[in-house]
Protein backbone atom coordinates (compact mmCIF):
# COMPACT_ATOMS: atom_id res chain seq x y z
CA UNK A 1 0.00 0.00 0.00
CA UNK A 2 1.52 3.34 -1.07
CA UNK A 3 1.64 6.50 0.96
CA UNK A 4 2.91 10.06 0.52
CA UNK A 5 6.46 9.08 1.58
CA UNK A 6 6.96 6.43 -1.10
CA UNK A 7 10.18 7.09 -2.99
CA UNK A 8 11.29 9.77 -0.52
CA UNK A 9 14.33 9.56 1.73
CA UNK A 10 14.44 10.57 5.41
CA UNK A 11 15.95 14.00 5.89
CA UNK A 12 18.82 12.65 8.00
CA UNK A 13 19.63 10.17 5.24
CA UNK A 14 19.51 12.93 2.65
CA UNK A 15 21.98 14.93 4.72
CA UNK A 16 24.33 11.98 5.06
CA UNK A 17 24.10 11.28 1.31
CA UNK A 18 24.90 14.88 0.32
CA UNK A 19 21.34 15.86 -0.61
CA UNK A 20 19.09 14.87 -3.47
CA UNK A 21 18.88 15.80 -7.12
CA UNK A 22 16.87 18.90 -6.27
CA UNK A 23 17.94 19.73 -2.72
CA UNK A 24 21.30 20.82 -1.35
CA UNK A 25 22.66 20.25 2.13
CA UNK A 26 24.46 22.51 4.64
CA UNK A 27 28.04 23.16 3.54
CA UNK A 28 29.51 22.75 7.02
CA UNK A 29 30.02 20.14 9.72
CA UNK A 30 26.99 20.40 12.03
CA UNK A 31 28.81 18.38 14.69
CA UNK A 32 31.02 21.41 15.28
CA UNK A 33 28.13 23.88 15.70
CA UNK A 34 26.98 24.97 19.15
CA UNK A 35 24.11 27.19 20.14
CA UNK A 36 24.79 30.86 20.85
CA UNK A 37 21.25 32.00 20.01
CA UNK A 38 18.00 30.76 21.55
CA UNK A 39 14.95 31.47 19.43
CA UNK A 40 11.44 31.52 20.89
CA UNK A 41 8.75 30.75 18.33
CA UNK A 42 10.13 28.45 15.65
CA UNK A 43 7.38 29.12 13.13
CA UNK A 44 7.49 29.27 9.35
CA UNK A 45 8.77 32.82 9.20
CA UNK A 46 11.74 32.24 11.48
CA UNK A 47 12.67 29.09 9.60
CA UNK A 48 12.76 30.79 6.17
CA UNK A 49 14.33 34.01 7.46
CA UNK A 50 16.71 34.09 10.45
CA UNK A 51 17.30 30.35 10.20
CA UNK A 52 18.53 30.71 6.61
CA UNK A 53 20.72 33.73 7.29
CA UNK A 54 22.49 31.74 10.02
CA UNK A 55 22.70 28.67 7.81
CA UNK A 56 24.42 30.76 5.15
CA UNK A 57 26.78 32.24 7.72
CA UNK A 58 27.78 28.85 9.13
CA UNK A 59 28.55 27.71 5.58
CA UNK A 60 30.60 30.83 4.85
CA UNK A 61 32.75 31.06 7.99
CA UNK A 62 33.91 28.31 10.31
CA UNK A 63 34.74 30.92 12.97
CA UNK A 64 30.96 31.40 13.35
CA UNK A 65 30.24 27.87 14.58
CA UNK A 66 29.30 29.21 18.03
CA UNK A 67 26.20 30.89 16.59
CA UNK A 68 23.95 27.91 16.07
CA UNK A 69 20.35 27.95 17.23
CA UNK A 70 18.42 26.32 20.02
CA UNK A 71 14.73 26.48 19.09
CA UNK A 72 12.15 26.91 21.84
CA UNK A 73 8.39 26.46 21.77
CA UNK A 74 6.29 28.18 24.44
CA UNK A 75 2.99 27.91 22.60
CA UNK A 76 1.35 25.79 25.28
CA UNK A 77 0.68 22.10 25.70
CA UNK A 78 -1.15 20.65 22.70
CA UNK A 79 -0.99 17.59 20.44
CA UNK A 80 0.30 19.84 17.65
CA UNK A 81 3.17 21.18 19.77
CA UNK A 82 4.08 17.66 20.87
CA UNK A 83 4.00 16.40 17.29
CA UNK A 84 6.25 19.25 16.19
CA UNK A 85 8.73 18.55 18.99
CA UNK A 86 8.75 14.84 18.14
CA UNK A 87 9.35 15.64 14.47
CA UNK A 88 12.34 17.82 15.27
CA UNK A 89 13.70 15.08 17.53
CA UNK A 90 13.29 12.49 14.79
CA UNK A 91 14.88 14.79 12.19
CA UNK A 92 17.83 15.99 14.30
CA UNK A 93 16.36 19.54 14.13
CA UNK A 94 16.71 19.56 10.33
CA UNK A 95 14.05 20.87 7.95
CA UNK A 96 13.77 21.79 4.28
CA UNK A 97 13.05 25.20 2.79
CA UNK A 98 11.87 25.60 -0.79
CA UNK A 99 11.80 29.04 -2.38
CA UNK A 100 9.94 29.72 -5.63
CA UNK A 101 10.27 32.62 -8.05
CA UNK A 102 7.20 33.92 -9.89
CA UNK A 103 8.10 31.80 -12.92
CA UNK A 104 8.23 28.62 -10.83
CA UNK A 105 11.99 28.24 -10.47
CA UNK A 106 12.65 26.05 -7.41
CA UNK A 107 15.50 26.44 -4.90
CA UNK A 108 15.42 23.80 -2.15
CA UNK A 109 17.82 23.19 0.72
CA UNK A 110 18.17 21.40 4.04
CA UNK A 111 18.73 23.89 6.87
CA UNK A 112 21.03 22.82 9.69
CA UNK A 113 21.44 25.96 11.79
CA UNK A 114 19.13 24.72 14.56
CA UNK A 115 21.01 22.18 16.67
CA UNK A 116 18.64 21.84 19.65
CA UNK A 117 14.88 22.10 20.21
CA UNK A 118 13.06 22.47 23.53
CA UNK A 119 9.31 22.09 23.92
CA UNK A 120 8.54 24.43 26.82
CA UNK A 121 5.39 22.72 28.12
CA UNK A 122 7.39 19.53 28.69
CA UNK A 123 9.85 21.21 31.07
CA UNK A 124 9.62 25.00 31.57
CA UNK A 125 12.50 24.91 34.08
CA UNK A 126 14.77 23.41 31.42
CA UNK A 127 13.98 26.33 29.13
CA UNK A 128 14.86 28.87 31.82
CA UNK A 129 18.08 26.99 32.58
CA UNK A 130 19.06 26.91 28.90
CA UNK A 131 18.55 30.66 28.55
CA UNK A 132 20.57 31.22 31.70
CA UNK A 133 23.53 29.34 30.18
CA UNK A 134 26.39 31.81 29.54
CA UNK A 135 26.82 30.32 26.05
CA UNK A 136 23.53 31.95 24.99
CA UNK A 137 24.36 35.50 23.92
CA UNK A 138 21.13 36.34 22.08
CA UNK A 139 17.49 35.41 22.67
CA UNK A 140 15.44 36.13 19.56
CA UNK A 141 11.66 36.14 19.19
CA UNK A 142 8.91 35.62 16.66
CA UNK A 143 5.79 35.51 18.82
CA UNK A 144 3.50 37.43 16.37
CA UNK A 145 2.30 41.03 16.41
CA UNK A 146 -0.25 40.28 19.11
CA UNK A 147 2.12 38.30 21.32
CA UNK A 148 3.61 41.25 23.22
CA UNK A 149 0.55 41.83 25.40
CA UNK A 150 0.72 45.64 25.29
CA UNK A 151 -2.26 47.89 25.89
CA UNK A 152 -3.22 49.61 22.62
CA UNK A 153 -3.93 52.90 24.39
CA UNK A 154 -1.09 53.19 26.89
CA UNK A 155 1.56 50.96 25.32
CA UNK A 156 2.13 49.37 28.74
CA UNK A 157 2.45 45.66 29.40
CA UNK A 158 -0.88 44.20 30.52
CA UNK A 159 -0.17 42.50 33.83
CA UNK A 160 -3.92 41.96 34.29
CA UNK A 161 -4.09 39.57 31.33
CA UNK A 162 -5.26 36.18 32.69
CA UNK A 163 -2.30 34.32 31.17
CA UNK A 164 0.14 36.76 32.79
CA UNK A 165 -1.66 36.65 36.14
CA UNK A 166 -1.35 32.87 36.11
CA UNK A 167 2.27 33.01 35.00
CA UNK A 168 3.28 35.44 37.74
CA UNK A 169 1.83 33.05 40.31
CA UNK A 170 3.85 30.06 39.06
CA UNK A 171 7.15 29.01 40.57
CA UNK A 172 8.51 28.54 37.03
CA UNK A 173 6.99 30.79 34.36
CA UNK A 174 5.75 29.45 31.04
CA UNK A 175 5.11 32.55 28.89
CA UNK A 176 7.73 34.11 26.64
CA UNK A 177 8.35 37.17 28.77
CA UNK A 178 8.12 35.24 32.01
CA UNK A 179 10.78 32.80 30.83
CA UNK A 180 13.03 35.62 29.57
CA UNK A 181 12.66 37.49 32.87
CA UNK A 182 13.41 34.38 34.94
CA UNK A 183 16.51 33.61 32.88
CA UNK A 184 17.77 37.18 33.18
CA UNK A 185 17.21 37.03 36.94
CA UNK A 186 19.24 33.81 37.12
CA UNK A 187 22.06 35.32 35.09
CA UNK A 188 22.09 38.41 37.29
CA UNK A 189 22.22 36.26 40.42
CA UNK A 190 25.11 34.22 38.99
CA UNK A 191 27.04 37.25 37.78
CA UNK A 192 26.62 36.24 34.11
CA UNK A 193 26.20 39.10 31.63
CA UNK A 194 22.67 39.37 30.21
CA UNK A 195 21.82 38.13 26.75
CA UNK A 196 20.54 40.52 24.08
CA UNK A 197 16.82 40.25 23.32
CA UNK A 198 16.30 40.47 19.54
CA UNK A 199 12.71 40.70 18.34
CA UNK A 200 12.18 39.56 14.76
CA UNK A 201 8.45 40.25 14.81
CA UNK A 202 6.70 42.48 12.34
CA UNK A 203 6.19 45.42 14.70
CA UNK A 204 7.03 49.09 14.71
CA UNK A 205 10.14 49.53 16.89
CA UNK A 206 10.06 45.85 17.72
CA UNK A 207 13.08 46.05 20.01
CA UNK A 208 11.54 48.87 22.02
CA UNK A 209 8.30 46.87 22.12
CA UNK A 210 10.14 43.83 23.45
CA UNK A 211 11.80 46.02 26.08
CA UNK A 212 8.42 47.28 27.33
CA UNK A 213 7.10 43.73 27.52
CA UNK A 214 10.10 42.28 29.37
CA UNK A 215 10.48 45.22 31.74
CA UNK A 216 6.72 45.29 32.32
CA UNK A 217 6.65 41.64 33.29
CA UNK A 218 9.78 41.99 35.43
CA UNK A 219 8.35 45.03 37.22
CA UNK A 220 5.33 42.98 38.26
CA UNK A 221 7.69 40.30 39.59
CA UNK A 222 10.54 42.35 41.06
CA UNK A 223 10.89 46.13 40.46
CA UNK A 224 14.61 46.02 41.28
CA UNK A 225 15.13 43.35 38.62
CA UNK A 226 13.14 45.46 36.17
CA UNK A 227 15.45 48.43 36.78
CA UNK A 228 18.49 46.20 36.21
CA UNK A 229 17.05 44.92 32.93
CA UNK A 230 16.24 48.46 31.81
CA UNK A 231 19.83 49.52 32.46
CA UNK A 232 21.72 46.45 31.23
CA UNK A 233 19.83 44.51 28.55
CA UNK A 234 20.03 45.46 24.87
CA UNK A 235 16.91 45.29 22.68
CA UNK A 236 17.95 46.08 19.08
CA UNK A 237 15.24 47.12 16.64
CA UNK A 238 14.92 45.35 13.31
CA UNK A 239 12.86 45.19 10.15
CA UNK A 240 12.23 41.73 8.73
CA UNK A 241 10.57 40.72 5.48
CA UNK A 242 9.82 37.45 3.73
CA UNK A 243 6.52 35.78 2.91
CA UNK A 244 6.17 32.42 4.68
CA UNK A 245 2.78 30.79 4.09
CA UNK A 246 1.25 28.06 6.18
CA UNK A 247 2.11 24.58 4.94
CA UNK A 248 -0.88 22.25 5.09
CA UNK A 249 -1.02 18.53 4.35
CA UNK A 250 -1.24 18.90 0.57
CA UNK A 251 1.48 21.55 0.42
CA UNK A 252 3.69 19.35 2.60
CA UNK A 253 3.24 16.42 0.24
CA UNK A 254 3.95 18.64 -2.79
CA UNK A 255 7.08 20.10 -1.21
CA UNK A 256 8.39 16.69 -0.27
CA UNK A 257 7.88 15.44 -3.81
CA UNK A 258 9.78 18.50 -5.06
CA UNK A 259 12.69 17.90 -2.69
CA UNK A 260 12.67 14.12 -2.72
CA UNK A 261 12.79 14.17 1.09
CA UNK A 262 10.32 12.93 3.70
CA UNK A 263 10.20 16.05 5.86
CA UNK A 264 7.48 16.34 8.50
CA UNK A 265 8.10 20.10 8.72
CA UNK A 266 8.95 21.53 5.28
CA UNK A 267 8.79 25.30 4.78
CA UNK A 268 7.84 27.29 1.70
CA UNK A 269 8.78 30.84 0.78
CA UNK A 270 9.47 33.36 -1.98
CA UNK A 271 12.82 34.40 -3.45
CA UNK A 272 12.79 37.86 -1.81
CA UNK A 273 14.21 38.34 1.68
CA UNK A 274 15.30 41.38 3.70
CA UNK A 275 16.59 42.05 7.22
CA UNK A 276 17.57 45.49 8.50
CA UNK A 277 19.05 45.38 11.99
CA UNK A 278 20.28 47.85 14.60
CA UNK A 279 23.83 46.94 15.63
CA UNK A 280 23.35 46.78 19.42
CA UNK A 281 24.78 43.52 20.78
CA UNK A 282 26.95 44.07 23.88
CA UNK A 283 27.76 40.35 24.24
CA UNK A 284 28.66 39.90 20.58
CA UNK A 285 26.73 38.78 17.52
CA UNK A 286 27.11 36.70 14.38
CA UNK A 287 28.76 38.35 11.37
CA UNK A 288 25.33 39.10 9.93
CA UNK A 289 26.72 41.61 7.46
CA UNK A 290 28.49 38.79 5.61
CA UNK A 291 25.20 37.23 4.55
CA UNK A 292 23.21 40.26 3.45
CA UNK A 293 21.78 41.63 6.70
CA UNK A 294 21.76 45.44 6.58
CA UNK A 295 23.22 46.78 9.83
CA UNK A 296 21.98 50.37 9.99
CA UNK A 297 20.99 52.97 12.57
CA UNK A 298 17.90 54.04 10.59
CA UNK A 299 15.83 50.88 11.07
CA UNK A 300 12.71 52.95 11.78
CA UNK A 301 12.63 54.30 8.23
CA UNK A 302 12.72 50.78 6.79
CA UNK A 303 10.01 49.72 9.24
CA UNK A 304 7.80 52.55 8.02
CA UNK A 305 8.33 51.59 4.39
CA UNK A 306 7.58 47.93 4.90
CA UNK A 307 4.71 48.25 7.34
CA UNK A 308 2.94 51.16 5.65
CA UNK A 309 3.38 49.87 2.11
CA UNK A 310 3.78 46.09 2.00
CA UNK A 311 2.07 45.00 5.23
CA UNK A 312 -0.65 47.60 4.91
CA UNK A 313 -1.32 46.49 1.33
CA UNK A 314 -1.38 42.86 2.43
CA UNK A 315 -4.15 43.67 4.90
CA UNK A 316 -6.02 45.91 2.44
CA UNK A 317 -6.00 43.00 -0.01
CA UNK A 318 -7.11 40.38 2.48
CA UNK A 319 -10.60 41.54 3.44
CA UNK A 320 -12.01 42.31 -0.04
CA UNK A 321 -10.36 39.07 -1.17
CA UNK A 322 -12.00 37.03 1.59
CA UNK A 323 -15.37 38.56 0.81
CA UNK A 324 -14.84 37.86 -2.90
CA UNK A 325 -14.21 34.18 -2.19
CA UNK A 326 -10.53 34.13 -3.09
CA UNK A 327 -8.58 31.42 -1.28
CA UNK A 328 -5.02 32.53 -1.99
CA UNK A 329 -3.20 35.84 -1.98
CA UNK A 330 -1.87 35.13 -5.47
CA UNK A 331 -5.42 34.85 -6.83
CA UNK A 332 -6.39 38.13 -5.19
CA UNK A 333 -3.16 39.85 -6.21
CA UNK A 334 -3.87 38.91 -9.82
CA UNK A 335 -7.32 40.56 -9.70
CA UNK A 336 -6.88 43.82 -11.67
CA UNK A 337 -9.27 45.79 -9.45
CA UNK A 338 -7.63 44.70 -6.20
CA UNK A 339 -4.15 45.30 -7.62
CA UNK A 340 -5.22 48.77 -8.77
CA UNK A 341 -6.57 49.63 -5.31
CA UNK A 342 -3.32 48.52 -3.69
CA UNK A 343 -1.23 50.59 -6.09
CA UNK A 344 -3.47 53.63 -5.61
CA UNK A 345 -3.26 53.22 -1.84
CA UNK A 346 0.53 53.06 -1.86
CA UNK A 347 1.09 55.86 -4.38
CA UNK A 348 -1.56 58.34 -3.24
CA UNK A 349 -2.23 57.55 0.43
CA UNK A 350 0.93 56.13 1.95
CA UNK A 351 4.05 57.27 0.07
CA UNK A 352 3.47 61.03 0.51
CA UNK A 353 3.80 60.54 4.28
CA UNK A 354 6.93 58.33 4.25
CA UNK A 355 10.46 59.75 4.39
CA UNK A 356 12.75 57.21 2.74
CA UNK A 357 16.55 57.01 3.01
CA UNK A 358 18.38 58.57 0.07
CA UNK A 359 19.38 55.14 -1.24
CA UNK A 360 15.83 53.73 -1.31
CA UNK A 361 13.31 54.30 -4.12
CA UNK A 362 9.73 54.11 -2.87
CA UNK A 363 8.49 53.88 -6.45
CA UNK A 364 10.61 50.78 -7.04
CA UNK A 365 9.46 49.32 -3.73
CA UNK A 366 5.81 49.90 -4.64
CA UNK A 367 6.22 48.20 -8.02
CA UNK A 368 7.67 45.14 -6.32
CA UNK A 369 4.87 44.67 -3.77
CA UNK A 370 1.96 43.49 -5.90
CA UNK A 371 4.28 41.26 -7.93
CA UNK A 372 5.27 39.44 -4.75
CA UNK A 373 1.62 38.98 -3.81
CA UNK A 374 0.82 37.55 -7.25
CA UNK A 375 3.43 34.74 -7.10
CA UNK A 376 1.30 31.63 -7.85
CA UNK A 377 3.95 29.27 -6.51
CA UNK A 378 3.78 30.66 -2.97
CA UNK A 379 0.16 29.83 -2.12
CA UNK A 380 -0.26 32.06 0.91
CA UNK A 381 -3.86 32.00 2.06
CA UNK A 382 -6.04 35.08 2.26
CA UNK A 383 -7.32 34.07 5.68
CA UNK A 384 -3.82 33.67 7.13
CA UNK A 385 -3.19 37.32 6.27
CA UNK A 386 -6.65 38.47 7.34
CA UNK A 387 -6.67 36.72 10.70
CA UNK A 388 -5.88 38.73 13.83
CA UNK A 389 -6.64 42.01 12.15
CA UNK A 390 -7.36 43.49 15.57
CA UNK A 391 -3.64 43.42 16.40
CA UNK A 392 -2.29 43.99 12.87
CA UNK A 393 -4.41 46.86 11.61
CA UNK A 394 -3.37 49.39 14.28
CA UNK A 395 0.28 48.59 13.51
CA UNK A 396 0.03 48.80 9.72
CA UNK A 397 -2.75 51.31 9.04
CA UNK A 398 -3.33 53.69 11.93
CA UNK A 399 -0.48 56.03 11.03
CA UNK A 400 -1.62 56.42 7.43
CA UNK A 401 -5.28 56.84 8.37
CA UNK A 402 -4.47 59.55 10.91
CA UNK A 403 -2.24 61.43 8.47
CA UNK A 404 -4.86 61.29 5.72
CA UNK A 405 -7.50 62.68 8.05
CA UNK A 406 -5.23 65.36 9.50
CA UNK A 407 -4.19 66.57 6.03
CA UNK A 408 -7.71 66.57 4.62
CA UNK A 409 -6.79 63.95 2.00
CA UNK A 410 -9.23 61.45 0.55
CA UNK A 411 -9.61 58.57 3.06
CA UNK A 412 -11.63 56.18 0.92
CA UNK A 413 -9.04 53.37 0.78
CA UNK A 414 -8.82 53.38 4.57
CA UNK A 415 -12.62 53.46 4.66
CA UNK A 416 -12.63 50.39 2.39
CA UNK A 417 -10.33 48.64 4.84
CA UNK A 418 -12.54 49.28 7.87
CA UNK A 419 -15.78 48.51 6.04
CA UNK A 420 -14.50 45.22 4.64
CA UNK A 421 -12.99 44.23 8.00
CA UNK A 422 -16.39 44.84 9.64
CA UNK A 423 -18.09 42.66 7.03
CA UNK A 424 -15.37 40.00 7.23
CA UNK A 425 -16.09 39.45 10.94
CA UNK A 426 -19.47 37.97 9.91
CA UNK A 427 -17.58 35.06 8.33
CA UNK A 428 -19.64 34.92 5.11
CA UNK A 429 -18.47 35.96 1.64
CA UNK A 430 -20.49 37.61 -1.14
CA UNK A 431 -21.44 34.17 -2.49
CA UNK A 432 -22.91 32.98 0.79
CA UNK A 433 -20.00 30.73 1.65
CA UNK A 434 -18.77 30.63 5.25
CA UNK A 435 -15.12 31.07 6.25
CA UNK A 436 -13.21 31.01 9.51
CA UNK A 437 -12.77 34.26 11.44
CA UNK A 438 -9.87 34.16 13.89
CA UNK A 439 -9.62 37.32 16.00
CA UNK A 440 -8.10 36.40 19.38
CA UNK A 441 -7.33 40.02 20.26
CA UNK A 442 -10.85 41.36 19.83
CA UNK A 443 -12.41 41.97 23.22
CA UNK A 444 -15.85 40.63 24.17
CA UNK A 445 -17.25 44.16 23.98
CA UNK A 446 -15.99 44.58 20.40
CA UNK A 447 -18.17 41.94 18.78
CA UNK A 448 -21.53 43.70 19.35
CA UNK A 449 -20.01 46.90 17.95
CA UNK A 450 -18.81 45.14 14.80
CA UNK A 451 -22.13 43.35 14.30
CA UNK A 452 -24.32 46.34 15.13
CA UNK A 453 -26.90 47.51 12.60
CA UNK A 454 -25.30 50.94 12.92
CA UNK A 455 -22.03 50.62 10.98
CA UNK A 456 -20.52 53.59 12.83
CA UNK A 457 -20.45 51.51 16.01
CA UNK A 458 -17.59 49.47 14.52
CA UNK A 459 -15.37 52.55 14.62
CA UNK A 460 -15.56 52.42 18.43
CA UNK A 461 -14.23 48.85 18.62
CA UNK A 462 -10.98 48.66 20.59
CA UNK A 463 -8.58 48.30 17.62
CA UNK A 464 -9.90 51.52 16.03
CA UNK A 465 -11.31 53.67 18.86
CA UNK A 466 -8.14 55.75 19.25
CA UNK A 467 -7.84 56.58 15.54
CA UNK A 468 -10.41 59.39 15.64
CA UNK A 469 -12.23 58.04 12.60
CA UNK A 470 -15.73 58.88 13.79
CA UNK A 471 -14.67 62.53 14.22
CA UNK A 472 -13.80 62.90 10.53
CA UNK A 473 -16.80 63.77 8.34
CA UNK A 474 -14.85 62.80 5.21
CA UNK A 475 -13.99 59.38 6.60
CA UNK A 476 -17.51 58.76 7.91
CA UNK A 477 -19.04 59.67 4.54
CA UNK A 478 -16.69 57.39 2.59
CA UNK A 479 -17.07 54.57 5.09
CA UNK A 480 -20.87 54.69 5.06
CA UNK A 481 -20.87 54.78 1.26
CA UNK A 482 -18.70 51.67 1.08
CA UNK A 483 -20.74 49.85 3.73
CA UNK A 484 -23.83 50.44 1.59
CA UNK A 485 -22.08 49.28 -1.58
CA UNK A 486 -20.88 46.12 0.12
CA UNK A 487 -24.37 45.32 1.37
CA UNK A 488 -26.21 46.13 -1.85
CA UNK A 489 -23.80 45.45 -4.70
CA UNK A 490 -20.79 43.60 -3.32
CA UNK A 491 -17.02 43.95 -3.39
CA UNK A 492 -16.59 44.99 -7.07
CA UNK A 493 -18.69 48.12 -6.53
CA UNK A 494 -16.77 48.96 -3.35
CA UNK A 495 -13.47 48.58 -5.21
CA UNK A 496 -14.67 50.87 -8.01
CA UNK A 497 -15.58 53.51 -5.44
CA UNK A 498 -12.20 53.12 -3.73
CA UNK A 499 -10.47 53.75 -7.07
CA UNK A 500 -12.48 56.85 -7.95
CA UNK A 501 -11.15 60.36 -7.40
CA UNK A 502 -12.49 62.26 -4.43
CA UNK A 503 -14.96 64.07 -6.63
CA UNK A 504 -15.77 60.90 -8.60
Amino acid sequence: MSNDTDGLVPITTALANGGTATTRVPAYDRAKVTAGIAHIGVGNFHRVHQGLYLDDLLAARDDQFGWGLVGISLSGASPRATARANAYADQDCLYTVTAYTNDGTQNSRIVGAMVEYLNGPDDPAAVVARLADPAIKIVSLTVTEGGYNLDEETGEFRVDDPAIVADLARETPETSFGVITAALAARREAGVPPFTVMSCDNLRSNGDTARRAVVGYANAKDPELASWIEANVAFPNSMVDRIAPTVGAQARADLNQATGIADALPALTEEFTQWVLEDNFPQGRPAFEDVGVQLRPDVATFEAIKQRLLNASHMLLSYPAALSGYATVSEAGSDPAIAAVLNRFMEVDAIPFIEAPADVSLTDYMSMVVGRFANPHVPDTVLRVAHDGASKLPVFHRNTAEKLIASGADPRREALLLATFRRYTNGVDDHGNSFEVLEPHLQDADWPLLKSDNPLDALSASPFAAWGLADSPAFVAAYQEIVGLLENEGVPAALRYALADADG
